[in-house]
């Protein structure tokens, strides 16, 4: 497993939010999202998509899991009364472990018991902000996604 070291800058999205068990239901809330950021000339080349399950379904129930499939956007794009179901925030910056991965379900389940066992013995403490699913440019239709779990500082 290759664990990257990243610095990442705080960073606006706009996002849809899909509230429910997680699987299928997060797909339709990415198709969603890109359908919307096509419209709005949003969705490129260099586009970053990120992927959010922003509670943990061992402890969470699963009716109220909350997913948010996000797109950066800049910081003088204005979201307007008319995109609804589209909201902002801000995801603030700050060390990150990232692990490149091919975003089939096998995969990704791998990768999911393997990365925090490959954290724990490189010394890295999980820092309390969300873990999420990151898709640069042209990696989300090569099926590949990286892993971005937010690490203190060493």
């Amino acid at each position: 497993m290759i664990i990257k070291f990243e610095m990442m800058p705080k960073t606006r999205v706009a996002f849809v939010r899909q509230v429910g068990p997680y699987g299928p239901q997060n797909i339709q809330a990415m198709e969603a999202l890109k359908k919307w950021a096509v419209e709005k000339n949003l969705l490129n080349g260099s586009s970053i998509l990120l992927g959010i399950a922003q509670d943990n379904p061992e402890t969470t129930p699963p009716e109220n899991c909350r997913y948010d499939a996000c797109i950066v956007i800049p910081d003088d794009y204005r979201i307007d009364d008319t995109d609804h179901n589209i909201f902002e925030t801000e995801l603030d910056g700050g060390h990150y472990v990232t692990y490149k991965v091919k975003h089939t379900a096998e995969d990704i389940q791998k990768a999911w018991a393997d990365i925090f066992p490959a954290l724990n013995r490189s010394g890295y403490q999980i820092d309390n902000k969300p873990i999420f699913e990151r898709y640069i440019g042209d990696m989300l239709y090569n099926h590949y996604c990286e892993i971005c779990i937010p690490v203190k500082a060493l």
